[in-house]
């Protein structure tokens, strides 16, 4: 392995995006940073670095541990990155997801028997968050 990988090959081989040309096209909209640096997709990451992705609305943060070449395993993606996304992202993520689930498309018909009951969950759960 070499001591340095560009970065949209790192990101999708650690599994943080699909595909690598995805992995570019978010290097080339600002979404990706290494060390609070903006980074094109031909810029080099290398062991100890810290990069940011922006998924929007969440920004992760990872710690490279090791550089990839090749897309690896699910279960020995944990060897090559550390997680030090802050417990608040994951939170606005978290909201975000209810937040979508209360609002519905048009034309998709009316909410099922179990859609109507999460959604009275829901707001139960808020009403009483509130008090």
């Amino acid at each position: 392995m070499a001591d340095q990988v560009r970065i949209d090959k790192w990101l999708w081989a650690v599994r943080i995006f699909k595909t690598r040309s995805i992995a570019t096209e978010a290097c080339n909209k600002g979404r990706v940073m290494i060390n609070d640096v903006r980074v094109k997709p031909s810029k080099a990451v290398s062991i100890g670095d810290q990069v940011s992705v922006t998924k929007p609305p969440v920004t992760f943060r990872f710690r490279v541990l090791a550089p990839a070449q090749n897309r690896v395993g699910a279960k020995e993606v944990p060897n090559l990155l550390e997680n030090i996304t802050p417990k608040e992202q994951y939170d606005i993520l978290e909201m975000s997801r209810l937040s979508n689930f209360v609002k519905r498309d048009a034309g998709i018909g009316r909410p099922t028997k179990k859609d109507r009951r999460d959604i009275e969950s829901f707001m139960e759960d808020v009403l009483f968050f509130d008090d």
